[in-house]
């Protein structure tokens, strides 16, 4: 803090005596000139900040933390009580139901590829604003893109139940509109972080959000399931999910700002610490454009889209077929299935937060270089998930395939720790952007997973087709695990500098009087 103290003083005295030089009219380009020239390009500051936990001033990026967190709890929610729902949506012709979760609601007769069809729909337009999303969070911010995605993304799950008895095509597009509304939620969020997250505290502020996801997806598969046991019906569950989302919105919007310089109740000492650490302002990065050429070569970013695309096939594979994985493979009743399908997602989400604290303290601390936390991290989660899910494939047993597969998704929480937010290393002001190219590659395995296990398990009480799935997940977390441990890094790219270097509000608002 004492160097955050001593630059914002010299700061300051160097721009009192520009602004001295200013009053003779010939000089006032040249001294901005001159100012602008003997600055260094930015660089990231390491400083560790005083802890101050009084209520009143309790550290103003951590509540943004939190409303993250409960942000991204809302998104999975909203996406993964279909899965559970479906259970009791689907009736087939001869099968027997179970009136106790079954009750007097409307019932569909869809086959095993329709089902699958209605589960990955969400992808179709979940994919194609990613990279929008990232744009319009880079040019206009993340606040509102955040809140404005969930938002329209709880309104439509209130008014699933309504379309749902139209038919296959008309869930479907309810779907596919869904997807495309929440698509712009994990880049804005980057946005958010790109000028909240001081460089020491960034793995643990965003794994405290992401966590949220698999926090998120264990409340509504429990909740869901239980919802369904208790005789509620399935329509329930979309209003209570919806309605949720729809007040976590309201709040998201008046408690949080969009940067720290533009929060209303932030302290001076919090701004100058996050900014000065993160090595630029809001106002010197808000006009300009991402450099499209150096990042589509940049092997750093490549190396992330490779880990995000593995992490998410494990995951969105048992996100949408654990549920039917647990009652038919395992025979499970539904609100046990449910259970048991929501742990491994209770394990991940700790690991998740946790991964965060643990990588932040090696590199504060211990001082490990943030491209040894990165791969070690992603790598050996990668490594991990591939050896429980390839025993889950020859230890199909119910006990064993539950330790199995709560192991391996429970430990690829720590790649969270390592590729998620390996964006804000490489190019902070342009996560966002970066964040929408890696998560429209990670969106594939939502569309294409369960359509392939859906076109494999023809027999869902068949386990040797169930293992085809497993080996499946196995080789593609190996894929990523070497790509990304050969070409990932964790220093800031020579394209995402900013030439002007670090100016503190003092400087930026002495510059506009220039």
């Amino acid at each position: 803090m004492k160097q955050i103290f001593a630059r914002k003083v010299l700061n300051s005295g160097h721009m009192l005596l520009l602004s001295m030089e200013s009053h003779d009219g010939n000089l006032r380009s040249d001294s901005s000139s001159e100012k602008r020239s003997i600055l260094p390009p930015a660089e990231e500051s390491h400083d560790v900040c005083p802890r101050q936990w009084a209520l009143s001033r309790f550290p103003k990026r951590y509540i943004v933390a939190i409303m993250a967190f409960l942000g991204f709890c809302n998104i999975y929610s909203l996406r993964a009580n279909l899965s559970v729902a479906i259970v009791a949506m689907v009736a087939k012709k001869g099968e027997n139901v179970t009136s106790a979760y079954q009750g007097d609601f409307p019932t569909f007769d869809w086959s095993t590829k329709q089902e699958g069809l209605v589960l990955s729909s969400f992808f179709y337009g979940y994919i194609f604003t990613q990279l929008p999303g990232g744009y319009l969070a880079n040019r206009i911010g993340g606040k509102y893109l955040f809140g404005g995605g969930i938002f329209m993304t709880a309104l439509l799950t209130v008014l699933t139940p309504l379309f749902a008895k139209g038919g296959v095509g008309l869930i479907v597009a309810i779907r596919v509109l869904e997807g495309l509304c929440e698509g712009v939620t994990y880049p804005s969020i980057l946005a958010v972080w790109a000028k909240w997250a001081p460089p020491l505290e960034r793995t643990k502020l965003a794994t405290i959000a992401f966590s949220g996801s698999y926090i998120g997806t264990v409340i509504s598969m429990l909740l869901s399931g239980y919802m369904l046991e208790s005789g509620l019906g399935w329509p329930s569950i979309f209003y209570l999910f919806g309605g949720i989302a729809l007040l976590w919105c309201v709040c998201w919007g008046y408690f949080i700002a969009e940067s720290p310089s533009s929060h209303p109740t932030i302290t001076s000492v919090e701004v100058e610490y996050i900014q000065a650490n993160i090595g630029y302002t809001e106002e010197q990065t808000k006009d300009i454009l991402p450099p499209w050429t150096d990042i589509f070569k940049s092997p750093a970013v490549w190396a992330i889209v490779a880990a995000h695309f593995a992490e998410n096939w494990g995951f969105y594979t048992w996100l949408t077929e654990l549920p039917s994985f647990m009652r038919h493979g395992l025979n499970f009743r539904i609100d046990k299935a449910g259970f048991v399908a929501a742990f491994p997602y209770l394990v991940m989400g700790v690991v998740v937060m946790s991964s965060g604290f643990l990588a932040d303290y090696l590199r504060g601390r211990a001082v490990v270089s943030t491209t040894a936390i990165r791969k070690l991290f992603t790598c050996g989660a990668f490594f991990c998930q591939l050896i429980f899910m390839v025993a889950a494939g020859y230890i199909m047993t119910p006990v064993a395939a539950c330790v199995c597969l709560t192991l391996a998704v429970g430990l690829g929480g720590f790649a969270w720790g390592g590729f998620s937010v390996n964006h804000l290393d490489i190019a902070p002001q342009y996560a966002s952007v970066t964040m929408g190219i890696s998560n429209t590659f990670a969106t594939i395995p939502g569309i294409v997973s369960p359509l392939l296990t859906g076109a494999i398990v023809t027999q869902k009480t068949d386990v040797g087709q169930w293992q085809i799935v497993f080996y499946i997940a196995a080789a593609i977390y190996l894929l990523g695990a070497v790509f990304y441990g050969i070409f990932a890094s964790g220093n800031r790219q020579k394209w995402a500098e900013v030439p002007t270097g670090y100016l503190s509000q003092i400087d930026v608002d002495i510059d506009k009087d220039l």
